[in-house]
């Protein structure tokens, strides 16, 4: 099973918000050359990020910087922002064969399952917070020894570097 990218996306903008604040504003041009994808995405999950309270976004070149605290702000959280809450976690192949003895059945044996499945999920991702993994990357970052960055790498063209 494979998720869309929303949900890493938006891990990624939310370190990227909480690591460079005070340094850079961070706009949707300066996120989408961290992220590496067009800022058109960075609007869009900005935006959920922002009507789940977890972000406040200045318009224009003002940047994002995040609404709560990252101990307050779980995975799920994060998840639930940029992933379509109606969804099921597995989508139920359509209309098994009711004549079957299989198809009349595959419901009963894996609805409750497929539940305690995405229980589970969430159970997991409520239990680590941005604040975790704003200490791991910053571990990792001191191991690989980059614990500035290069302004231009990451900001890009020269009219948007504005602190």
């Amino acid at each position: 099973m494979q998720f869309s990218s929303r949900f890493t996306i938006a891990v990624h903008i939310l370190l990227a918000v909480n690591e460079f604040e005070g340094q850079c504003k961070t706009t949707s041009n300066f996120l989408g050359n961290s992220v590496n994808v067009n800022p058109v995405i960075i609007r869009k999950t900005l935006g959920q990020l922002k009507d789940a309270g977890l972000v406040t976004v200045e318009a224009g070149i003002g940047g994002a910087s995040l609404a709560k605290d990252p101990k307050k702000i779980t995975l799920w959280d994060i998840f639930c922002a940029v992933e379509d809450k109606k969804e099921e976690l597995f989508h139920f192949h359509e209309d098994p064969n009711p004549e079957c003895p299989v198809g009349a059945n595959i419901h009963a044996v894996m609805d409750g399952r497929l539940r305690k499945f995405k229980r589970n999920l969430q159970k997991d991702m409520d239990d680590i917070t941005l604040q975790e993994l704003v200490k791991d990357l910053r571990k990792e970052m001191k191991k690989s020894k980059r614990l500035g960055f290069v302004m231009e790498a990451v900001q890009g063209p020269a009219e948007e570097k504005q602190s």
